[in-house]
């Protein structure tokens, strides 16, 4: 009890925000694509084994970076990497749509992702059926086939008509079993709702625009409506079943160009979000429809058309409250690349060094893992030595209702033989513990990224007896909502 009242008082008293170049609190995610088997897995029909390996190496090399979060891709074209009801497997698992492998990807992801101090959000694009209708890989039990009037191609893709209740209705229910089957911080969608457009050919909803037309006589005004609509009901179909969990949009990094809209941004892209991909993100962030925003800033610092600063200071002073991370393409990095600032990761780091100086972004997101292993030190010795040192805590989100957690119980330091391992006992509301290491009898700052040892799901940790003795050791518990706990200390059994 003297203990825990002193790390109260710790706690209490603590004051300074540590500086800006380790913050406590970060968002570090990447996103796992699993469309066309860029990151996971790495082809089709690879054995359950060989797919647990890749997941794990995926895991431990993300680890390395100091990585807090992980953006799965679970339903890249209306299929599913999970236990669906709903949607067939994807047949980027095993080839065929509708035969699963013999594990839940998704489950294997939390556990692992968990083990490993990580969240998970999923990420889902809400109506894209088939990259390339010319190839025949729906499986007869998909929707298409019972509904076909539900679905629309342009160019060579097939999509879920915008336009319709049905449609929405549909992928609010997929994205509601996802909700309550399993254990996620979020739910993520990317810049892809109605389609980047084809020249030349107009997206075909010109029957759904007569048949559910609503108050619009403009059809842009109208497509725009439909997305509203769907952002809001899979808002509303999240709080209904888990209000603790998160709901953010990663939308191309152009909203409108000021030469469209006054509002704008001080930039030249050739297409918006508004404008082309009817999606009015500023609306969903006003309305409170979403938690958090990260806009895709796949372009470098001082690029004319759109310059990555201006952009990055332009969603930072548009947030209207909701959580505020950036998108980096590590994917351009390369040393042929005909850009030189993509040459070399000197322009990520840059990109994070000039985010980190501005305090209404609240971290950042990363495209994709499969670049993290191609690149090896090359790109996580620069990134871990100057911006990712020390473990971060990810931020907690501003529009989710706080869920305060117990701290844990009966953390124990336990010696076997020549091995050691912390242990605790799982308080309410304990989704992840933090450990904290101090030097010994030194108890100091637990706003200090620095003293962060390890994060967690477990319930024990393996030490190494090594200068063990150097240390002493503490824990708090992290909640849904990312909320800590008062930490209390390790003592001997």
């Amino acid at each position: 009890m003297k203990s825990l009242k002193i790390l109260i008082l710790v706690l209490l008293l603590q004051t300074k925000i540590f500086s800006q170049e380790s913050p406590k609190r970060e968002m570090r995610a990447v996103w796992i694509s699993s469309v066309d088997n860029i990151d996971w897995p790495s082809k089709p029909g690879l054995s359950d084994k060989q797919m647990k390996s890749e997941m794990i190496t995926i895991l431990d090399n993300l680890r390395s970076y100091n990585m807090n979060t992980v953006v799965f891709q679970i339903r890249p074209t209306a299929d599913a990497y999970y236990k669906s009801t709903k949607e067939p497997a994807s047949h980027w698992i095993t080839g065929t749509q509708g035969v699963p492998p013999g594990f839940d990807p998704l489950q294997l992801m939390i556990d692992e992702a968990g083990k490993r101090g990580m969240n998970v959000h999923v990420w889902l694009n809400p109506y894209r059926v088939q990259q390339d209708t010319a190839k025949s890989v729906l499986a007869k039990t998909h929707l298409y086939f019972k509904k076909p009037e539900l679905f629309v191609t342009y160019g060579r893709s097939r999509y879920f008509n915008p336009g319709l209740k049905e449609t929405r209705d549909f992928v609010s229910s997929v994205v509601g079993e996802i909700v309550r089957n399993y254990d996620i911080q979020a739910i993520h969608m990317d810049d892809y709702f109605y389609p980047y457009r084809i020249e030349g050919k107009e997206f075909p909803d010109q029957k759904a625009f007569i048949k559910e037309p609503r108050q619009f006589k403009d059809k842009d005004d109208w497509r725009r409506d439909n997305v509203d609509l769907i952002i809001k009901q899979i808002r509303d179909t999240i709080i209904a079943n888990k209000p603790e969990v998160e709901f953010g949009i990663s939308p191309f990094g152009v909203w409108r160009n000021v030469a469209k809209d006054s509002e704008g941004s001080n930039t030249l892209a050739g297409a918006s979000n508004y404008d082309d991909l009817y999606s009015n993100i500023l609306k969903w962030q006003k309305e409170n429809w979403i938690d958090y925003v990260t806009p895709q800033l796949y372009w470098h610092i001082g690029f004319k058309r759109a310059d990555f600063e201006v952009l990055a200071k332009w969603w930072a002073a548009h947030k209207y409250g909701a959580n505020v991370y950036i998108g980096h393409g590590e994917y351009k990095l390369s040393t042929k690349s005909p850009d030189p600032e993509w040459r070399s990761p000197d322009q990520i780091v840059k990109q994070l060094e000039m985010i980190r100086s501005m305090p209404l972004i609240d971290g950042s997101m990363h495209f994709t893992a499969s670049n993290f292993l191609k690149k090896g030190d090359t790109l996580r010795k620069p990134l871990v030595e100057k911006l990712y040192k020390y473990i971060a805590l990810t931020p907690e989100a501003n529009r989710i209702t706080r869920i305060k957690p117990q701290s844990p119980t009966n953390a124990l330091i336990v010696k076997n033989g020549s091995k050691l391992a912390l242990t605790w006992k799982a308080g309410l509301n304990n989704k992840k513990y933090v450990i904290y290491r101090f030097p010994k009898n030194n108890i100091t700052d637990f706003g200090n990224p620095q003293n962060i040892y390890y994060v967690t799901t477990a319930t024990q940790l393996e030490m190494p007896s090594t200068n063990f003795e150097n240390y002493i050791y503490a824990i708090s518990a992290l909640s849904q909502t990312q909320t800590e706990s008062v930490p209390i200390e390790f003592i001997k059994k």
